[in-house]
């Protein structure tokens, strides 16, 4: 998600397809003079409990403050939290708010705020897309009974309000990075008012951040926000922002070309190597923490077989396919955890992820492999060239017929893959929700993050085990080792496939300057001024 999560974009060929709520004006935006204008997919969502995509997560990061955000070096710095303290166990955290914070209609930010939200998030009835991101919490369990019956509470026990301004948690049991989960979007607080109705509140939400709605969420068209005079925190630069939704990355970057679009985060693919010469010095690249995958719904029965696997995956050269797709901007990935990252090792994928065609085709017959196979990606993303390169490489290698199922949108893709319906593989992309090795492992192969964000449905319980035991860690340095070990299991099962490694390749029009994109793929709108 994204930050954050599942993300939606990678690259995208100039082709003819449909663009929706392409930018326009002369001052990039359509919502009037100081505003710039970004180029999005549509979200899935923008109810912080449910927002575990990089699309709904930019939008959410102009409309809410986090109680933590990370620094350039990947610590945690206090936001809306003014202190969060550990026991000497790491199993409660008392975490004060900074007095100060309202929402954008005038409701004070208190302790409640955060409660009432985390709960909604963790009741299982309540179906949220972030529901596992709870489930350290004391009582998490009890909302969420695994013989389906209805929960007995609605409310954590671990959740304790304390006095206004102070919430006390109580952790299942102990976890020494706690405290860096706090930036994440299910720890955002939400008004009284969402709870009345969550579906409408979505269309046009009401934040503690920097910007607040300018309307309401035009589905498949834009997003607009403006500064908010109240807010307390630092203000920006920029008078607001019109969010432009696009369902073809390449369009998003002729309209920065042209000054129709201020700012387009994933330069297209075919247009890497141009991108310098039609932008100049408004073509940008900074280290990203995301991850490529392709992903195997483990629950339909052709890729039961562990070997069927390990053939697709030692039948794809992913130097190549980085070297004449990605011209060199992205790197061939063999292990899960991004090298942005602490404990991220290289090649603990081993064998399986090494180019070897001849053992892949000996070994996919000798598994009975099916003779066709499809990967499905979203549209809307920019994914059409690697797949097609990667369905060649199949093709030739196995012997198989190969084809690439796009659809729409990310959104669509992920309301499949929750329905288990059947899609063969499926492109699956991470960018990291907060600076932690577990967080690319957690999230994407746990038990108990079915049926999202682990869209694979991929359940090893040696694997959670061993998370379980780095979690209760003294420090996040001593849980490397176990977290580790967890990633060997992966290299064993081969849930999903390490493709690549990525780079944040962006681009801006000449209205707006200070444009940055970090680690977690979010654009900085306290940064980014007009020109």
């Amino acid at each position: 998600m994204g930050k954050r999560a599942l993300c939606a974009f990678v690259s995208m060929p100039l082709a003819a397809a449909v663009l929706v709520g392409c930018g326009g004006g002369d001052d990039g935006g359509g919502s009037g003079e100081g505003f710039i204008s970004v180029g999005i997919g549509e979200p899935k969502s923008l109810l912080v409990t449910s927002v575990g995509e990089t699309e709904g997560h930019q939008v959410l990061s102009a409309l809410y403050t986090p109680l933590v955000r990370y620094n350039d070096n990947l610590e945690t710095e206090l936001e809306a939290a003014a202190s969060i303290e550990p026991s000497e166990a790491n199993k409660v955290w008392t975490i004060k708010l900074k007095d100060g914070y309202t929402f954008h209609n005038g409701e004070k930010v208190t302790a409640d705020s955060y409660i009432n939200s985390w709960n909604y998030g963790a009741y299982g009835p309540n179906a949220q897309d972030l529901n596992s991101y709870y489930n350290k919490i004391d009582g998490y369990a009890a909302l969420n009974p695994t013989d389906g019956s209805t929960p007995p509470t609605d409310r954590m026990s671990g959740l304790e309000k304390v006095d206004d301004l102070t919430i006390k948690v109580t952790l299942a049991s102990p976890y020494a990075a706690f405290d860096t989960t706090l930036g994440y979007t299910n720890f955002l607080p939400l008004p009284s008012v969402a709870f009345d109705d969550t579906a409408a509140f979505q269309n046009s939400p009401i934040g503690n951040g920097p910007f607040k709605m300018k309307g309401n969420w035009e589905h498949d068209q834009q997003i607009s926000v403006e500064a908010w005079d109240a807010y307390t925190g630092t203000k920006p630069k920029i008078k607001g922002v019109d969010f432009k939704i696009y369902q073809d990355a390449g369009a998003q970057y002729n309209d920065v070309v042209g000054g129709n679009l201020d700012v387009v985060k994933t330069i297209p693919t075919a247009q890497i190597g141009n991108a310098k010469s039609d932008l100049g010095d408004r073509f940008g690249q900074t280290p990203s923490g995301s991850f490529q995958g392709l992903a195997f719904p483990v629950y339909q029965k052709e890729f039961e077989d562990v070997r069927i696997r390990q053939a697709i995956s030692m039948a794809i050269d992913r130097t190549a396919i980085v070297d004449t797709i990605f011209q060199g901007s992205q790197t061939p990935a063999t292990s899960w955890v991004s090298p942005q990252f602490p404990g991220a090792r290289e090649n603990s994928c081993g064998e399986w992820c090494q180019f070897n065609p001849t053992e892949a085709k000996t070994l996919y017959t000798a598994a009975g492999g099916k003779d066709t196979i499809q990967i499905s990606y979203n549209a809307d993303g920019g994914h059409k060239e690697w797949i097609d390169a990667t369905c060649n490489q199949l093709a030739t290698n196995l012997g198989v017929t190969c084809t690439g199922n796009p659809v729409p949108k990310f959104a669509d893709l992920l309301t499949s893959l929750s329905k288990k319906e059947a899609v063969g593989l499926f492109r699956q992309g991470w960018i990291p929700d907060y600076p932690t090795m577990d967080n690319y492992l957690e999230p994407l192969y746990s038990c108990n993050a079915i049926p999202q964000p682990n869209y694979s449905g991929f359940c090893d319980e040696n694997f959670d085990d061993l998370l379980k035991k780095g979690f209760g860690a003294e420090t996040a340095e001593a849980s490397f080792p176990d977290f580790q070990a967890a990633e060997d299991v992966l290299a064993e099962k081969l849930p999903v496939l390490p493709m690549r490694f990525g780079r944040n390749n962006f681009g801006y029009s000449d209205k707006v300057k200070n444009v940055t994109i970090d680690l977690f793929y979010e654009l900085d709108l306290l940064a980014i001024e007009n020109a």
